[in-house]
C-alpha cells in the first residue's frame, strides 16, 4: 500500500479533500494558531467545514470568558476553510470582511461546535457563514465574511 506525500496530496486533491485529509491526520495542519486556539478539524466537503473547538483558559480575558478576538479568529478560521473547500485545489483565504455577533459568553474548557458554510463560492470573492454553538446546540456567536484566495498559492 503507498502513501501520498504532502506535496502529492496538495497538488492533487481538491480543496474540500485536502480539509478532509487535515481532519484525519493525513496532512498537516496548515498553522500552528490551530493548537493554540484549540482548533481541531472534524469534517469537510464541498462548501461546508466542521470545527470541535475547546478554548483553552489561556484565551480568556480578565472577566473570565474567551476573549472576542479569539472568537473572531476561529469565526474567520471556519469562513476561510469553508471558502476553500469549493476549490479545485486547496487555496488559503485572505479576508477582506467580517461581520460578527456574540450572541452568549464563551467559557473556558467548553465544548463547541464552529460549522462554516460558503454561500458564494465566486472565482475572485467568495463569501460564508461560520456559526459557532454549544454543546446545547445553543449559537453563541455568528460570522458572515467575504475574502480572497491567496494567490500566492495558486499553481
Amino acid at each position: 500500500m503507498s502513501t501520498q506525500t504532502d506535496a502529492e496530496l496538495w497538488n492533487t486533491l481538491s480543496g474540500a479533500e485536502l480539509i478532509q485529509a487535515m481532519a484525519e491526520s493525513r496532512f498537516p495542519q496548515i498553522s500552528d494558531i490551530n493548537d493554540h486556539i484549540g482548533q481541531i478539524i472534524t469534517a469537510a466537503e464541498p462548501g461546508r467545514v466542521e470545527i470541535d473547538w475547546r478554548p483553552a483558559e489561556r484565551l480568556c480575558n480578565p472577566g473570565g470568558t474567551v476573549h472576542g478576538g479569539y472568537i473572531a479568529m476561529i469565526l474567520d478560521n471556519a469562513v476561510c476553510l469553508a471558502a476553500s473547500s469549493t476549490c479545485e485545489h486547496f487555496m488559503p483565504m485572505l479576508t477582506l470582511n467580517l461581520n460578527i455577533d456574540y450572541l452568549r459568553g464563551v467559557v473556558a474548557d467548553g465544548r463547541y461546535t464552529v460549522v462554516g458554510t460558503c454561500l458564494h463560492p465566486g472565482r475572485t470573492r467568495m463569501v460564508a457563514n461560520a456559526v459557532i454553538a454549544d454543546e446545547r446546540g445553543r449559537p453563541v456567536a455568528q460570522a458572515s465574511g467575504s475574502v480572497v484566495p491567496n494567490q500566492a498559492f495558486a499553481r
